[in-house]
């Protein structure tokens, strides 16, 4: 079977994203209107990195600090509906002390869903794996579904947490994998998707 795709910054991961989604989505029904839902797709990012030339050019600086709360704060910052800080939490800690214990482990892994919660405060966001290999933390996180044109916003918070994990067990941060179940785009958004999306990669 083939392996996931391999990008080399999150730049890159997030217009790939978008033209994976544009090129081999189909229309479906979204409370914010019609949406093109793409395929399950699975990838690599080697680096993310703040100061990632395509963020820098076409991100949106005053969103990401916001989305950086979401991550870190455990309070829930409007005009989100629920916190990751406080969803990740403690959770660390535990997933730490496994990889101590064991290092080899493939079971510390965290789930960020509660169940019976209602519906409209399920993340999009829903579990994240930590595996020690050839020297270095590799982290997997899980979306049930991302709106690709704001992906880039889960990422950059998600390398904090990665290099927090790192730091915790004292070993190099390797690559972060994501999983998308449901990756998407809003056809609202496609004045702004386009021409992000369309830019050289190079």
């Amino acid at each position: 079977m083939p392996g996931p795709a391999h990008w080399a910054s999150c730049g890159e991961a997030w217009i790939e994203l978008m033209r994976h989604v544009w090129s081999a989505g189909t229309l479906a029904d979204d409370d914010r209107g019609p949406v093109l839902e793409g395929p399950s797709v699975l990838f690599e990012i080697a680096r993310i990195s703040g100061d990632d030339p395509i963020i820098a050019r076409y991100g949106d600086a005053d969103r990401l600090a916001l989305y950086r709360r979401k991550f870190s704060e455990e309070v829930v910052v409007p005009p989100f509906k629920y916190s990751y800080g406080a969803r990740i939490g403690g959770q660390l800690t535990w997933a730490a002390d496994v990889l101590r214990l064991k290092p080899y482990s493939k079971s510390a892994w965290i789930s960020l869903t509660a169940p019976g919660e209602a519906p409209d405060t399920v993340p999009c966001l829903v579990g994240l794996a930590f595996r020690i290999r050839r020297g270095a933390l590799v982290m997997t996180a899980t979306f049930r579904s991302q709106n690709a044109f704001t992906s880039y916003l889960n990422y950059l918070p998600l390398a904090d947490v990665h290099a927090a994990m790192a730091s915790k067990l004292s070993v190099e941060k390797g690559a972060m994998r994501v999983f998308v179940d449901v990756p998407h785009l809003y056809l609202s958004d496609s004045p702004r998707v386009l021409p992000v999306m369309w830019r050289p990669l190079s």
